[in-house]
């Protein structure tokens, strides 16, 4: 095995958390990747990473040797790339996370369309909820609704949705329509997305914030599944827009206090780890979804 061979193995055990991950990454099995990072650290003289049977941790000279690494395999990805056909370097796969009901609806049709331009690209698609780690699962990146947190990801804006607060007609010639926040209090059920509080935020008409509590009589993992709850008059939902909008428009579904909802604007990114140099398939891709995804000012 060469030394690039040999940084780009330490560089995935790293990044993956462990051998195990790694060897799974990587398509070869554990004692490989093991045996493979005993050689290099008996070459160089030094232990690299400290392991147990659970953790692993970065001696000093791993940290040190892992930065040289990062650094060194992204000069030579770009001096590939500087030399490499553009269409050549559109090939390969692009193994991506995206939340399922955004994905289904919205991605979905982007990707396809992406594939026609670029048939050599091989999609891995995670249609999925939760909160996936990038470089310990193998992605190259994923599709995230939310204020981000602080994080070694780069983030770059896509588009943008907006949080919609509705319930069927049905609903509220039963239980009344609110005319204010406070009306929310009388009486009125949600139905919640996992993890979501019972408190909704709203801004009073005195511009002050104001969060009212609104009991939640059912609970989902699917943003599809509660719309559909909320159209056969179960509750109040808490949807976004490109769920809710087909509802709305046909009349299923009412908006209820729009412009005193708080906190509904919510942005789509496209994140991606900031240690690895990106291949040019997934700078395109980024591009292409920003620019049909017409990102807002």
């Amino acid at each position: 095995m060469n030394q690039l061979e040999e940084m780009h193995t330490f560089v995935r055990v790293v990044e993956a958390g462990s051998i195990t991950k790694a060897a799974e990454q990587m398509d070869t099995v554990k004692s490989a990747i093991s045996r493979r990072l005993s050689e290099l650290e008996n070459r160089l003289g030094v232990s690299l990473i400290t392991r147990t049977t659970r953790t692993q941790t970065l001696t000093d000279a791993g940290l040190s040797f892992y930065d040289h690494c990062v650094k060194i395999i992204d000069d030579v990805s770009h001096a590939e790339s500087s030399i490499t056909n553009k269409e050549k370097a559109l090939e390969g796969r692009i193994r991506i996370a995206v939340p399922l009901s955004f994905g289904l609806s919205v991605l979905s049709p982007l990707l396809q369309q992406f594939n026609i331009l670029h048939p050599n690209i091989k999609f891995d698609v995670d249609f999925n909820d939760r909160h996936v780690e990038l470089t310990e699962e193998g992605f190259d990146l994923a599709i995230r609704i939310a204020k981000l947190k602080d994080s070694s990801l780069i983030a770059r804006r896509l588009s943008r949705i907006k949080i919609l607060l509705c319930a069927s007609p049905d609903y509220l010639a039963k239980n009344g329509t609110p005319t204010i926040p406070q009306d929310l209090g009388k009486g009125h059920v949600k139905l919640s997305y996992h993890k979501e509080p019972d408190s909704v935020p709203f801004i009073s008409q005195s511009g002050r914030p104001l969060n009212i509590s609104i009991p939640s009589v059912l609970t989902a993992n699917n943003g599809d599944y509660l719309c559909q709850a909320a159209i056969a008059g179960q509750g109040m939902v808490l949807s976004p827009d490109f769920i809710c909008a087909e509802a709305i428009a046909s009349g299923k579904l009412q908006v209820v206090l729009p412009e005193q909802l708080a906190n509904s604007l919510l942005n789509v990114y496209a994140v991606y780890p900031q240690s690895r140099h990106q291949p040019e398939r997934i700078k395109q891709l980024i591009t292409f979804l920003s620019q049909q995804l017409k990102v807002p000012a």
